[in-house]
């Protein structure tokens, strides 16, 4: 595939390198020609001086026959406007756009572009470390209603099935992480030791999970 990529910082540079490394060509673009210098000196790719929403930059990129168009620049107007551009006006379908203000992803995902929300994202990940125990968020969605969340189910729940658990705390399992794998569960599926398990939930419902659950193990205990 040929991907367009509108921003040369950091995580601009980096998915360069990764997806050249997979075979795929890439076109980045910066308005600084000094951004250019985190590309490491192999690259191949092409670099195009400019801004991501100019419609003769983003088409000297080649965009025309990309498969997809990443916009990670510092600035939220700058990647959603370019994203628009790469698929209202040239037909890219598989577009993503960086933002740094979470309130706006959903009016983003409302215009049908995929977002990343960095702020949000990055907290998760931080809280995740700090806070191992307890179901904290692995995914939300980008307007924060939905999240894929780590449940602590303690060691009393192992030999129980899937189903009861989730009967039980009123929840849906996502899927067991076992021995390094990820498996489906049906609804015979029993947990075993070791297995971790992955509920998929609304945010505001993730306390009241784990909470259920830390109930049931103390009242077993």
């Amino acid at each position: 595939m040929h991907i367009v990529i509108m921003g040369c910082g950091r995580v601009g540079s980096t998915l360069a390198h990764i997806l050249e490394d997979k075979g795929h060509s890439v076109a980045i673009i910066d308005q600084s020609p000094e951004a250019f210098r985190r590309l490491r000196s192999g690259f191949r790719g092409r670099r195009v001086t400019g801004f991501g929403f100019d419609r003769d930059v983003i088409a000297e990129a080649g965009i025309e026959h990309a498969s997809a168009f990443v916009a990670v620049s510092s600035g939220d107007n700058s990647n959603i406007i370019s994203a628009r551009v790469a698929r209202e006006t040239f037909g890219v379908d598989n577009v993503v756009a960086r933002i740094y203000d979470p309130r706006r992803a959903e009016v983003y995902q409302r215009l049908g572009i995929p977002t990343v929300a960095t702020v949000r994202w990055t907290a998760d990940q931080i809280l995740r470390r700090l806070l191992p125990e307890g179901a904290e968020p692995l995914w939300r969605d980008p307007t924060g209603a939905v999240v894929l969340a780590e449940l602590d189910a303690g060691h009393l729940w192992v030999g129980e099935k899937v189903q009861e658990l989730e009967e039980h705390a009123k929840t849906r399992v996502a899927f067991l992480s076992r021995m390094g794998e990820a498996l489906v569960p049906d609804r015979d599926t029993v947990i075993q030791d070791g297995d971790v398990v992955h509920i998929m939930a609304r945010s505001d419902e993730v306390e009241r999970v784990n909470a259920a659950v830390a109930a049931r193990n103390e009242g077993s205990a």
